[in-house]
């Protein structure tokens, strides 16, 4: 073999590792690695400067490492540092413009220059490879003004997997003909069973004159209420059937129709022609068709959550439910639909544990409302991280509050117990309602509120950031409604409050990119390892809570949500918070994928672990969390707020 084949073999070789080279065809590659030229750098020599007019070719790290900086002297700013496989020097490929930046090697290099002429046809002809170039995943400053939709579209298009698709996204068909089975109110409950009969049908969908659904009668109503001697076989189907039916449009979503399922605990959707109670029934979708769709059913996890008599079998179930998210999430299944099934199924299992606990210990002697705070409270869980709940009771007299308080402390004790032999670690701080400082009647938590909210203090404003997001999860929603209006009413009349809370959710600086020796702990357990939650999430998460505190928005915690709500409110902003939410959730994911990968919380993060299109993907996230907490800067006028 002839030298220049052994090299044009080895280029070969190294580039089919890295985006975009591995999207071209073996025989385009074949050709330009033939071209490539191999270029050696000494340490600190430049390759090219900003302002110079481009080279011929664009470049590709294979050994060492380059900085690309912008400026000259005490304002010059590293822009960027690139390494193994990153490519850079592509705006004259796309940008058609001089460098934006000097590139300097930082160590001995070697460095491949592709043909841009070459490569041109490649990327006008390969949609892929030009939505590489258009995220902003070369290495430097961006060939073209992309955005994190385009970020997230060339994650999901460049992303490679060999497992069979779960197909949450596709549209369910359905045969409207054979289960369209219907009666009236008035009709007799004797008449409605023998239809059903005739129909071999487990339901009949009650309707009025313009078959407008408004109710459904099931074999299980018929058992319950009928057959037990409730209500007699001759009275009207009205007085048994169950209402309001839960509508869905024709050929839904499998996700919508999951979760419309998991939510409303039916096991039938009446589908009407657009979807509402207020058009003719076309149909049912039935959980049986879900069933015969995909296998391990998130349905059927929640109902073994919900129906499992023995406590003893929650862990095993939630260990399946660990499965289920690892498929979702290899198969890139949308994020805000993976965190409402993990949502759910957590949701099920706390249930079940506070029914547990009652049955141990007897009525509850007041009306109480469980509260889930932290990642759950914002329904954003995906993994098993620790507990963060507390719990509200009504107001009594002082008496009866002191023994309603160690009744409720022992019934948060012992689901925390199930919550921790389900995987769910205790909180550290213990910002549990198994502490009795959480477990307070309705008065003691609007007084820690008030507290928080006309004395924002550093520990004030850091157990508002945490209690804010707090989600009534079981009990007496009246009690955590009472709260929420109670805290937006003290909110407007403290108006200092919001700055300072802005001011503490800017803590957490952004890296603004991901360097090749990026922001990683300096010490202890995590040492040399990215913080994703402390450095990348919590600024957004802060973020979008105090700005919809500011547009009084209340019942919101998603941090998705709140985001998607203040692009309507702020339609100036809606560019940028609709990236923080696409952001987010790229984060969320990485988070989640790291966990699973190390057996963990995925909060700490090994640079190691991630592949080029990973590391990319990260950074691009990283300029709209500066982005962001620069409009809080502005919006609070916090340079002029005293510390």
């Amino acid at each position: 073999m002839k030298p220049a084949n052994a090299i044009q073999e080895r280029v070969l070789e190294f580039l089919q590792q890295y985006p975009p080279f591995n999207l071209i065809s073996q025989e385009q590659l074949q050709q330009l690695a033939g071209q490539v030229r191999v270029q050696y750098l000494e340490p600190e020599q430049t390759l090219f400067n900003q302002g110079d007019t481009p080279h011929e070719v664009f470049y590709v790290v294979r050994q060492g490492s380059v900085r690309l900086e912008q400026g000259m002297g005490e304002a010059k700013r590293l822009v960027d540092v690139c390494d193994e496989g990153d490519v850079f020097g592509a705006r004259a490929l796309i940008a058609k413009k001089n460098y934006s930046s000097t590139a300097t090697a930082t160590e001995e290099t070697l460095v491949y220059g592709v043909s841009i002429a070459l490569f041109d046809p490649i990327l006008h002809h390969n949609p892929e490879v030009a939505l590489y170039f258009a995220a902003g995943f070369a290495a430097g400053g961006p060939v073209q003004q992309g955005n994190m939709q385009e970020t997230n579209e060339a994650r999901r298009s460049l992303h490679r997997t060999t497992t069979q698709q779960l197909h949450l996204e596709d549209v369910l068909t359905l045969s409207t003909g054979h289960n369209k089975v219907t009666c009236t109110a008035q009709t007799s409950i004797r008449l409605a069973a023998q239809i059903m009969s005739d129909k071999d049908s487990s339901f009949i969908l009650v309707v009025d004159e313009e078959e407008h659904p408004i109710g459904i009668l099931t074999d299980t109503d018929l058992r319950k209420r009928v057959v037990a001697g409730h209500v007699g076989i001759d009275d009207m189907v009205e007085a048994v059937m169950s209402e309001p039916e839960v509508t869905i449009a024709p050929n839904p979503h499998m996700a919508e129709a999951l979760l419309l399922l998991m939510r409303h605990r039916v096991k039938h959707l009446c589908v009407t022609r657009d979807g509402t109670v207020n058009s003719p029934v076309e149909g049912v979708l039935t959980e049986h068709h879900l069933l015969l769709a995909q296998g391990n059913n998130p349905v059927v996890l929640v109902q073994e959550i919900r129906q499992t008599s023995s406590i003893a079998h929650l862990p095993a179930i939630r260990n399946r439910a660990e499965e289920l998210l690892q498929k979702y999430l290899e198969q890139d299944v949308n994020i805000a639909f993976v965190a409402n099934i993990m949502t759910e199924i957590n949701d099920a299992l706390v249930v079940r544990a506070l029914q547990h606990a009652e049955g141990i210990l007897g009525e509850p002697p007041l009306r109480y409302c469980w509260l889930s705070i932290g990642s759950e409270g914002r329904e954003e869980q995906l993994l098993r991280t620790d507990q963060d709940n507390a719990l509200v009771f009504e107001d009594a007299h002082v008496g009866l509050e002191q023994e309603a308080q160690a009744y409720f402390v022992q019934l948060a004790v012992l689901v925390n117990e199930v919550l921790e032999q389900c995987g769910f670690e205790k909180c550290p701080a213990n910002m549990m309602a198994g502490n009795p400082k959480w477990c307070q009647p309705l008065h003691a938590w609007k007084q820690y509120f008030h507290n928080w909210i006309h004395e924002p203090t550093e520990e004030a404003l850091l157990n508002a950031s945490i209690f804010f997001d707090y989600r009534p999860l079981h009990g007496n929603l009246v009690l955590a409604k009472e709260l929420t209006s109670y805290i937006y009413e003290h909110i407007q009349q403290e108006r200092i409050f919001l700055p300072y809370l802005a001011k503490h959710a800017l803590q957490s600086p952004p890296p603004l990119s991901f360097f090749r020796n990026f922001m990683v702990e300096r010490g202890g357990d995590h040492k040399d390892q990215f913080d994703i939650k402390l450095r990348a999430m919590t600024p957004l998460v802060d973020a979008a809570r105090v700005l919809t505190l500011y547009n009084r928005v209340a019942g919101e915690n998603n941090t998705f949500k709140r985001f998607a709500r203040l692009a309507e409110l702020e339609p100036q902003n809606a560019t940028l918070y609709r990236e923080a939410a696409m952001a987010y959730e790229i984060m969320m994911r990485h988070r989640a994928l790291s966990g699973l990968r190390n057996n963990d919380t995925g909060r700490y993060i090994n640079p190691a672990q991630l592949n080029k299109l990973e590391r990319q993907t990260l950074r691009n996230t990283f300029k709209i969390i500066s982005d962001v907490q620069e409009l809080l800067q502005v919006r609070f006028q916090l340079n002029y707020l005293n510390a």
